[in-house]
């Protein structure tokens, strides 16, 4: 079926055709992980009050996965090819359900921020806890195979890439959404003279 790259440290094999890495070839632990994810992330979603607006739930969905589709698609390919997600390093349809996993998780991070009122010096440490966050699912997704790391990609690299989109969603948010922005300006009447 193709070479063996094992003797390397590698864990999949290459197709020659298509020069395609294909880790695995059934539905386990890393499709479970994924729909895991979804369902918990989702369920939690539908379990939480609700104190956003219909657009600010779309937005704060759709910049998590819009976030994993830009800087997936910046460092999984070539020239860089840091990592492939999945079975193998050519996309399937399950690699669409990877990115869905990342909507309701974009949502809490801003939902926290607004509960919590998370402003100034308390920003930081927030997207800090994100971070360790979103580093522990990595960890976990390599754990399972959903992430496979090439050329010497680390999870440690993608801390900085965690802080810097982090901090981009919610200067994104609170740019669009702030409270100033979308009140409608007073007015001074004017003093009727006779």
């Amino acid at each position: 079926m193709g070479e063996d790259l094992s003797a390397n440290g590698f864990q999949g094999r290459v197709d020659p055709v298509m020069e395609t890495v294909v880790y695995d070839h059934q539905f386990n632990g890393n499709e479970w992980f994924v729909i895991g994810l979804m369902s918990l992330g989702f369920a939690a979603y539908w379990l939480l009050p609700r104190t956003f607006s219909p657009l600010q739930t779309i937005f704060n969905m759709l910049i998590g996965v819009t976030f994993g589709l830009i800087f997936d698609h910046t460092i999984f390919i070539p020239p860089f090819d840091l990592y492939d997600i999945g079975d193998k390093s050519s996309y399937e349809v399950f690699d669409l359900f990877s990115y869905l996993m990342y909507a309701p998780y974009g949502y809490f991070f801003i939902y926290g921020v607004e509960r919590f009122r998370i402003y100034g010096m308390s920003t930081i440490g927030y997207i800090i806890l994100w971070t360790g966050l979103a580093i522990l699912l990595e960890w976990l997704g390599v754990k399972v195979g959903l992430f496979h790391y090439n050329n010497g990609y680390k999870l440690l690299y993608s801390i900085p890439i965690y802080l810097v989109l982090q901090s981009i969603h919610l200067s994104m948010y609170r740019t669009v959404f702030s409270r100033q922005r979308w009140q409608r300006p007073r007015t001074k009447r004017a003093i009727p003279t006779k």
